[in-house]
């Protein structure tokens, strides 16, 4: 094993070892782009055929990551994309970046994991390594992974590596790129863990070597369970504030003026992303050790009612206007999970549109990243985003701000709606006249 281990890291630290990526979306696309810019020679896999078609033609599917990226691997002969897994055996490096969400009664969905898992096996060769950067609960990387890889004969830590690597990425964050967050590396044994971070040196400013693959999985989760536990607490307070008729921003302004022990979160129409997911990954394998994670799942609880909060407080300003939510027009403005981005993983809008939609409104939305939407793991809306023009605000009784997009011009928007309901202070600074109602 010692050969296999310096064979491989000696070409990981002269950048001849190729790279295979599985998974070509949100973190997998930003990975094979440093990895070709790095020199290393890299292979990027992934079932659905429009993203092959769009990397061939050099042409981006992800709205943050420009043409110009694209074309630069469309024209390296460092890069390949396929749908050809067995092109696997001739990689020496594999990295999951496959989703991990959850199912209907929100019990953590691995399918793509184990999947991807069992095609890997399937073409798994001798000094290979394969490293999962999936978001997980501990114990999926060292036992249903590697589980999978042995029953091919050759065993982890002998034969081939094994790691888990979280991805940190947070789209269109142009002060954290991809190569400037450090990742966290944990290895099923030492030598795992060697050639995992000789790997990941190569593409990132800094490596965080961990004792084990659950400790890279768990640092992961607590992560976003501490973004999703400081979130819903700040929601939470939000909806009170509001009782009380206290501005929650001007709060949070005055608050984060403290040089230390605070640290500012902001509420929300609830939470998008991967997050929300997270914490229940945690307290799903909790239940294995007979403990029960309250503070976290309650945490959860708050942040997936906060559109119904939205929903609640659109009713009430209609009502203030002497209109029912029956029959209402309604605008809401933006379908991703946060500002700037195309991303609508677990976005609130999402569920604000088909609770009004189920009070019987008129739903339509409006975002100029997403031109239409597309079926999803819950919904499946069928809508194409309306043009933002004079005559589109004034058609709706209501219009809803659940994602603060840059290009808006709320100045417009404000001059011609005849109600706004803002979830995200986007009409901060802006004189309404009773127009604008904060939720």
């Amino acid at each position: 094993m010692i050969n296999l281990t310096t064979e491989l890291h000696d070409k990981l630290k002269k950048r001849e070892a190729t790279v295979g990526i599985i998974g070509l979306g949100y973190i997998g696309l930003p990975s094979v782009i440093q990895f070709v810019k790095a020199g290393f020679a890299t292979i990027g896999f992934d079932i659905d055929e429009d993203k092959i078609k769009y990397l061939h033609q050099g042409k981006t599917y992800i709205k943050h990551i420009p043409d110009e990226e694209i074309k630069m691997l469309k024209n390296n002969k460092n890069f390949k994309a396929t749908s050809n897994f067995s092109m696997l055996r001739d990689v020496d490096c594999i990295i999951m970046c496959v989703p991990t969400p959850l199912g209907k009664h929100l019990e953590p969905d691995l399918s793509f994991v184990l999947d991807t898992a069992k095609a890997v096996a399937k073409h798994l060769r001798r000094g290979q390594l394969i490293v999962l950067e999936s978001t997980t609960s501990p114990g999926t990387t060292d036992k249903d992974i590697r589980e999978i890889l042995e029953a091919t004969g050759l065993r982890a830590g002998q034969d081939f590596y094994l790691a888990f690597s979280p991805d940190r990425e947070d789209p269109n964050n142009k002060q954290f790129t991809t190569s400037m967050i450090p990742k966290i590396v944990g290895g099923y044994t030492k030598d795992c863990r060697k050639v995992a971070d000789a790997l990941y040196s190569a593409v990132v400013t800094q490596t965080i070597p961990v004792s084990s693959t659950r400790v890279a999985e768990a640092a992961k989760l607590l992560e976003n369970i501490y973004r999703a536990v400081n979130v819903a607490m700040i929601n939470e307070m939000k909806v009170l504030f509001d009782k009380m008729g206290i501005d929650v921003f001007e709060v949070i302004d005055a608050a984060k003026t403290k040089p230390f022990g605070f640290q500012a979160f902001y509420p929300g129409p609830g939470m998008g992303g991967h997050s929300p997911i997270d914490p229940f990954y945690l307290t799903w394998k909790a239940r294995e050790y007979d403990f029960h994670t309250k503070f976290i799942e309650l945490a959860g609880e708050i942040n997936t009612s906060m559109p119904y909060y939205v929903v609640d407080k659109v009713i009430g300003a209609l009502s203030a206007k002497k209109k029912t939510i029956q029959s209402s027009k309604i605008l809401v403005l933006g379908l991703a999970y946060k500002k700037d981005i195309d991303d609508t993983r677990e976005s609130p809008s999402l569920k604000i549109i088909e609770l009004l939609t189920e009070k019987g409104a008129e739903v339509d939305y409006n975002d100029p990243y997403i031109p239409k939407t597309k079926k999803m793991r819950k919904y499946d809306l069928k809508k194409k985003s309306v043009p933002m023009t004079e005559k589109t605000l004034k058609n709706y009784d209501c219009i809803v701000i659940a994602t603060d997009h840059s290009c808006y011009d709320y100045e417009l928007i404000l001059k011609h709606a005849l109600l706004v309901v803002d979830t995200r202070n986007a009409m901060k600074g802006l004189e309404g006249n009773g127009k604008i109602v904060k939720a």
